[in-house]
Parts: C-alpha cells; structure tokens; sequence
C-alpha cells in the first residue's frame, strides 16, 4: 500500500480519492486499517489538518471507522440504516416525486422477476406474514405503510442484489419525505386499501410459485395504479 504525495487546491479530496481508488483496485479492503495521520502527512506530502477533514467525511458517509486506541478502519459492515447520502441528496431536491416513481417502477420491476427466481422459503414466509399484516391493518394508516413497506423491502432483499436493495431503500425514505401526506390519504380510504391487498396478493402468488415473468406484470399494475393515485393527488 502505497500514497501519492498531492499537489493540489482541495487537499482532502484527493485524499478522499486516493483511498477510494485502493478500494476499487482492492489494496484497501474491509476491515483494513489505514496508516496513521502522521504516516499518511509524510506520504502525501499534506498537513494533518487535511487528512483529518477527509478521514471526517469519509466516516461521515460510514466508510471508515475511528476505534480509540487501535486507530482508523475500513468498515468491516455496513448497517443497512447507517447515513445514506443518496437519501439525503434525494431530500434535498424538490419536485422530484413524479422522477422518483418513474425510477421505483424501471427497479421494482425487474427486482420482483429476480426474487421470484431466488426467493428462499423463508423470505416466502416473511412475506407473507407482511400480506397477512397488511389485510389486518385496513383503517390504521401507520400499521398498513410498514406493512407494505417491508413487504416491498423483502422482495428487494430476496432479489439477492445488495445494491439494488441500497438503491431501492433510498428511493423509498426519499419517496416517504416528499409524498408523506399523499401516502397517508391513500391508505386512510378504505376502497384503495382493497385494492391494494388484492394487488399485493396476486403479486405474492406470482412469487410464491416463483413465476417471474407473473410477478412483473402484477408488480406493474401495482404501481400503476399507485401512480395515478399519487399523480392524482399531488396534482389535485
């Protein structure tokens, strides 16, 4: 493991990409301790100060760890709920809800075909004990959002693609923020709720006997229909 000494403006960024690019070349791997502040300021050839600024970010977005006493650390996990910066730039941009749906529908779509392909019967079960949630929940709104959420979550997760189920996580806390008060009154009528247990139910089918060509065109008149809901509303 080598550093390149920096001769540039915006010190800490490239002190940023130079350990990215270990990573991605796998000189950096998880786990993996970085060289101490002092060792790195005479390899790069920079002051500590920006070294600290770029080891701040770094942990920031939850790449690096500071253990006291031991030093700094590649992570070696990654907590599903650590701070997501796509959720945050996703937040932080308005009118994006119409964008947003567009987006869940090209993922969900090929993610439902992948977990009906891979699903393993546990997450089959896990599932279903969302559907089951999600029909006992009619008329109580909190109770019916995470119902559904996980449910959606879950086929993620079963489609055994850890990015796609990064990606689809950012989407759906940013589609929570913007669309909040929507969401709210769609599940607060007791008519979409129907429909929407009807419409999870048959996409569940499809999963469960790993159907997938089935599973996507069910999750596409699900969110269909969401959409026009949503659109509805919003514009309304």
């Amino acid at each position: 493991m080598e550093f390149k000494q920096i001769k540039n403006n915006k010190v800490y960024e490239q002190v940023i990409e130079q350990i990215r690019q270990m990573i991605y070349e796998g000189e950096l791997q998880r786990g993996d301790k970085l060289p101490s502040e002092r060792e790195l300021k005479k390899q790069l050839g920079v002051s500590r100060a920006s070294i600290r600024e770029a080891f701040s970010a770094l942990e920031m977005i939850g790449l690096i760890e500071s253990r006291p006493g031991e030093g700094t650390f590649i992570r070696d996990s990654f907590d599903e709920d650590i701070f997501n910066p796509l959720s945050l730039i996703l937040l932080l941009n308005d009118n994006v809800a119409e964008e947003l749906l567009e987006l869940r529908r090209v993922l969900e779509i090929d993610c439902v075909k992948l977990a009906a392909e891979r699903a393993t019967e546990a997450e089959i079960k896990e599932m279903q004990s969302y559907i089951e949630d999600l029909l006992s929940s009619s008329g109580y709104e909190e109770e019916s959002i995470k119902a559904d959420k996980m449910f959606h979550y879950t086929i993620a997760r079963a489609s055994g693609n850890k990015v796609l189920l990064f990606f689809m996580r950012s989407i759906s806390e940013a589609m929570d923020f913007h669309i909040k008060n929507t969401r709210t009154k769609l599940v607060s009528k007791e008519e979409t709720m129907a429909d929407f247990a009807v419409q999870h139910q048959k996409i569940f089918k499809a999963l469960k006997e790993h159907n997938s060509e089935q599973a996507a065109v069910e999750m596409k008149n699900h969110l269909d229909y969401v959409e026009k809901l949503i659109n509805k509303e919003i514009e309304g």
